[in-house]
């Protein structure tokens, strides 16, 4: 029996027929989910590797958003001064 790490739903999967890497979506809180552990299986939400992608980026200089961001975040504040 395998469970969604998110709902806790029983999942439509055998154990024994999972691999890392295989990737499975919970019927019941619509998650996308990928096994990265087989004994026992291992389940982790792929949004959440999707987070930490975009976590590396800003680490890479990929933060132009941000920087736009904090400079209107400033154009903000002077014109309530």
């Amino acid at each position: 029996m395998v469970n969604c790490p998110m709902c806790d739903a029983v999942l439509d999967a055998e154990e024994d027929e999972l691999d890392e890497g295989d990737e499975l979506t919970c019927e019941e809180c619509g998650e996308s989910l990928t096994v990265v552990g087989k004994n026992p299986v291992d389940l982790e939400a792929t949004s959440e590797e999707n987070e930490e992608d975009d976590e590396d980026d800003d680490e890479n200089g990929d933060d132009d958003d941000e920087e736009e961001e904090e400079e209107e975040e400033e154009e903000e504040e002077d014109d309530w001064k």
